[in-house]
């Protein structure tokens, strides 16, 4: 299923006759980047949906496990990554992920147990426009279309696979499952998926912004993750007039977010109040809740296949009592939801997760 390489073009803005998950170009990944254990690292330019509907180019990595592809092909992990920033410069393709010291090993996890590993950038990360942070429809289609972008690039990807995501990645995870089966099509076998960290409702926690709203400082990365979504609204949905509310610190932190990485944007916002960031209410924007909403509200029913979510009881990051609270809804809808709850914060969750997620994507894969 290897697919002719197609030359990037040279609009900033192209116009893409192609198909989706057509891959553009092709190149070797800078080998401090690898996953440990990986025989093979290539960052892909491929085609797929952007927020507004359109044909995009995103960046993506293929790895390989070692040895001889199984009959079929290696199974499949999409790995949707946590954030990592907004500006091109923060692309995991080229700096690798945030916490490259606890993702890393997670991933070769994944790479021992004999899966292959696709990992979108996400659109607009490193390729024309801005990524729309927690724009879980757009993302899910860049997730799924890392799958077909991969088995174009090599005949040793199998046609199954699982989206496996953790905090903003684990949104885009839970959301792809939603979507999963409608955006691959006949051509991909989706099995299932696992977000650990997984924000949601956070669009309710969003819309009561507004002067002195929250009237405390927040932890810097709640403080950032606003930001982005603020930098990102503006980009998808000018018609909101965003800017025409905020004040001139609120327009100083979402120019900074649409260009800084996350660990530099987190020092600069320590001490930073959201409520300082709005001159009125967000939802006194026209239509502003229904757009947000429609957004990045997690889908509550419609999953075809199980998926497992896990969070940190003493997660600051993701706020536990939200994901709690979906997950309840979840259940009451009859959706194929395991959850499991970790008494540790963000990143401890996602590391103790492994030792339910590995068996559970095991039993998805037979």
């Amino acid at each position: 299923m290897v697919t002719a390489l197609l030359a990037v073009p040279a609009s900033a803005a192209p116009a893409i006759t192609e198909e989706i998950g057509d891959v553009f170009s092709t190149r070797d990944l800078d080998r401090n980047l690898w996953i440990p254990g990986a025989a093979s690292a290539e960052v892909l330019t491929y085609v797929t949906t952007d927020t507004f509907g359109e044909k995009a180019l995103s960046t993506g990595t293929v790895f390989l496990p070692p040895g001889a592809a199984p009959e079929g092909g290696w199974p499949v992990i999409s790995w949707a990554h946590g954030t990592s920033g907004l500006g091109d410069a923060c692309a995991p393709s080229l700096i690798g992920p945030t916490y490259a010291e606890r993702d890393l090993p997670y991933l070769a996890n994944w790479l021992a147990q004999g899966y292959a590993i696709v990992a979108s950038d996400y659109a607009g990360l490193g390729t024309p426009g801005l990524p729309t942070y927690l724009d879980g429809r757009t993302t899910a289609h860049n997730v799924v279309d890392m799958v077909k972008a991969g088995r174009n690039y090599s005949e040793d990807l199998s046609r199954s696979w699982v989206a496996v995501g953790q905090s903003q990645g684990g949104g885009a995870a839970i959301y792809t499952a939603r979507y999963a089966t409608e955006f691959g099509g006949p051509d991909l076998d989706y099995r299932g998926a696992v977000g650990t960290g997984t924000p949601a409702y956070i669009e309710k926690l969003v819309s009561i912004g507004g002067p002195g709203v929250p009237p405390v400082e927040l932890p810097s990365g709640l403080t950032a993750y606003v930001a982005y979504i603020g930098a990102s609204l503006r980009y998808a949905h000018p018609e909101l007039g965003l800017d025409d509310i905020l004040t001139p610190l609120g327009k100083k932190y979402a120019d900074l977010a649409e260009t800084t990485c996350v660990s530099d944007f987190e020092a600069q916002l320590d001490g930073v109040t959201i409520g300082d960031f709005f001159s009125a209410p967000l939802v006194g924007l026209p239509n502003f809740t229904a757009v947000l909403d429609d957004y990045m509200a997690m889908p509550e029913t419609g999953f075809d296949k199980p998926f497992f979510m896990g969070n940190g009881v003493q997660d600051i990051d993701v706020p536990f009592p939200t994901t709690a609270a979906y997950v309840a809804r979840l259940t009451a809808n009859g959706q194929p939801v395991t959850f499991s709850a970790y008494n540790t914060d963000h990143s401890g969750a996602f590391v103790a997760s492994q030792a339910d997620t590995i068996p559970f994507v095991a039993n998805l894969f037979r």
